[in-house]
């Protein structure tokens, strides 16, 4: 096989392994569109997780915590294990902002799979919405091209995928056991969420948000 082909064909692999696994049909029975309530819980609360992050360049783990202020805010702060660095976003409504820079958001989701990673369903309504139960699992496709899939168990958020032209090119996994797991297949990017310890606080500062 000459040069040209070789590199020809370890480009095609690359460019497979690349690609966003295709999004199954929905299983189960149709069921009228109910989606469960999944609003923050009315209290404070500090949340002390250990993460990962790899991608093509980079591995990299530490510590963390997010505070989280009902109805829809949250502090997510990051340390780099060994005191390599840190930094931290701001999560507010439907935006997420990094006043310490854009180090932070390389390891996040976007805005709805980062609040998927706290129970919360919050994507764009949509009027093409279809449903399946399946037992105690409910399967939710909201909107098209792109569109969301929700996954719910026992009424609780336990995966949401981005649906793009047939395709789930990211989703976010939440596990019974406390794990939260993110993926990008395209940019071969992963963040790994090992929750520790759920604590409930008093209000927070104010300066927290700035």
């Amino acid at each position: 096989m000459s040069r040209a082909a070789t590199a020809t064909r370890l480009a095609l692999i690359t460019l497979l392994g690349a690609c966003a696994p295709k999004a199954p049909p929905l299983a189960g029975t149709v069921v009228p569109v109910t989606i469960p309530r999944t609003a923050l819980p009315p209290v404070h609360r500090k949340i002390v997780f250990q993460w990962s992050f790899t991608d093509d360049n980079v591995r990299v783990r530490g510590d963390g915590a997010a505070r989280v202020a009902p109805p829809d805010s949250v502090r997510l702060d990051f340390f780099v294990a060994n005191g390599m660095g840190s930094g931290y976003a701001l999560l507010v409504g439907d935006s997420v902002r990094t006043p310490a820079g854009n180090a932070v958001r390389r390891y996040l989701p976007p805005v709805p799979l980062l609040w998927a990673a706290l129970g919360r369903l919050a994507v764009p309504a949509a009027p093409d919405t279809a449903a399946r139960v399946d037992g105690d699992t409910l399967r939710v496709e909201i909107g098209h091209d792109p569109g969301w899939r929700a996954t719910f168990v026992d009424r609780q958020l336990g995966r949401l995928d981005l649906v793009d032209g047939g395709r789930i090119p990211q989703w976010l996994e939440r596990s019974s056991t406390g794990s939260v797991h993110y993926e990008y297949s395209r940019a071969r990017r992963a963040l790994q969420l090992t929750i520790e310890r759920v604590d409930t606080v008093p209000a927070f500062d104010a300066s927290i948000w700035r």
